[in-house]
């Protein structure tokens, strides 16, 4: 098939655009500026377009120079950004309606879930707005709807790896008990490619064999990666505030961090599953949770591969945003000044890492075990050893 994919720059797109190589496909790849695409390892294999999906001009002349397109994947958003949500709606409109007078057969779009019932989020708002202002005459639409995607250089796995890696002591807000249902960037390629074709138009929910609390998936990050962590309730903390001290506490653009945390006040959970019904699972089934973390935390030695040479889409590329990877990555790539905070790059470059990281929680414990509201295995056995008073190496008072 002759493909067009916006975002291709992207997360996501950069990802499928592999994918759809790796198929078969001619891939048309866009971007408001088409030489940024150099940096991938795939752009001797595509062509490119520019497209500014705001402008109608653009529009225009990018489907005119992509020829005829088969399916077009849309994965622009506009988040992070001033009046983001009116931006979205307007540039899909204006999307949909080009594409329609293109002749392209299909749109399929990447969107986030829209629980019935709840007040959404403005950025789970927007992303609802998104699917509708696609749905335009002339053109079938697939749109997919997922929660958190998993996997190294995702923004919300980057932001569970700083958090976790960060703070010693994790705070745990009463709406971190709320369900979530991730999905593994794999999963989400397999469906994105199954509805090139094989899926008949619709909205349909797409997510991983797991549904657990937002704490419990912070904590299984926190186990992946071998760190010893506790958490401790906090009740009474908004989304909003959370979601602004985030973003001063880790790398991840602030805006960016503060619009994703709101959205956790929501249920974030599949209501049907017919695509599984339709296309069924990739090879081996769906990616677990557990086995997500552990397929993320790989490859933090030694420079990424780029997206294209990448044996698993789940680790890092070379070619994902700045931010990403972690602190020990940032230090390694751009110095101390590419972390949010200097001094915690300065003390990791001198080799703090593996004390901060490994320092077991005996002494907290000790003092106030009622506290407690989600403890990592490390954690765990910590706590074994000092309430049994074991006097091993590794334990007992020694540890306190």
């Amino acid at each position: 098939m002759r493909v067009l994919v916006t975002g291709a720059s992207g997360y996501i797109g950069s990802r499928l655009v592999a994918a759809l190589l790796d198929d078969g496909d001619t891939v048309v790849a866009a971007s408001r500026r088409p030489e940024s695409l150099d940096r991938f390892d795939w752009r001797a294999e595509v062509e490119t377009v520019a497209l500014d999906a705001g402008d109608t001009s653009s529009l225009a002349d990018a489907f005119d120079a992509a020829g005829d397109i088969d399916t077009a994947y849309y994965l622009v958003h506009a988040i992070g950004q001033e009046d983001y949500r009116s931006q979205d709606l307007r540039s899909a409109g204006q999307f949909a309606e080009a594409a329609a007078a293109a002749g392209v057969r299909r749109i399929v779009y990447l969107g986030g879930f829209a629980p019935e019932g709840e007040a959404l989020s403005e950025h789970l708002g927007s992303r609802a707005d998104v699917g509708e202002a696609l749905d335009v005459d002339g053109v079938e639409v697939v749109w997919l709807k997922a929660a958190i995607v998993l996997g190294a250089g995702s923004t919300s796995y980057e932001m569970l790896r700083y958090l976790a890696d960060r703070l010693l002591v994790l705070p745990l807000p009463s709406w971190l008990n709320r369900p979530v249902q991730p999905i593994a960037v794999d999963d989400v390629l397999f469906y994105l490619l199954a509805s090139r074709q094989e899926v008949p138009a619709g909205a349909y929910d797409i997510g991983g064999p797991d549904v657990v609390p937002y704490r419990d998936l912070l904590f299984a990050y926190v186990d992946a990666a071998g760190l010893t962590r506790i958490g401790v309730s906090t009740p009474g903390v908004p989304t909003g505030l959370a979601g602004r001290v985030i973003g001063k506490i880790i790398p991840v653009p602030d805006a960016l961090a503060e619009d994703l945390v709101h959205s956790l006040h929501n249920t974030m959970t599949a209501t049907e599953s017919r695509i599984v019904d339709l296309v069924g699972e990739k090879e081996g089934g769906r990616t677990t949770i557990d086995e997500a973390m552990r397929r993320s935390v790989l490859g933090t030695v030694g420079e990424p591969p780029g997206v294209r040479a990448s044996k698993d889409p789940l680790r890092l590329a070379h070619t994902d945003a700045v931010w990403s990877g972690g602190d020990a990555i940032g230090i390694r790539r751009y110095g101390v000044a590419a972390s949010s905070d200097e001094t915690w790059s300065l003390l990791e470059a001198l080799g703090a890492r593996k004390m901060l990281y490994s320092w077991p929680v005996a002494a907290v414990v000790r003092t106030n075990l009622d506290v407690v509201g989600g403890v990592s295995e490390r954690a765990r056995s910590v706590i074994r050893r000092v309430r049994g008073g074991s006097n091993d190496e590794h334990g007992g008072d020694e540890e306190a």
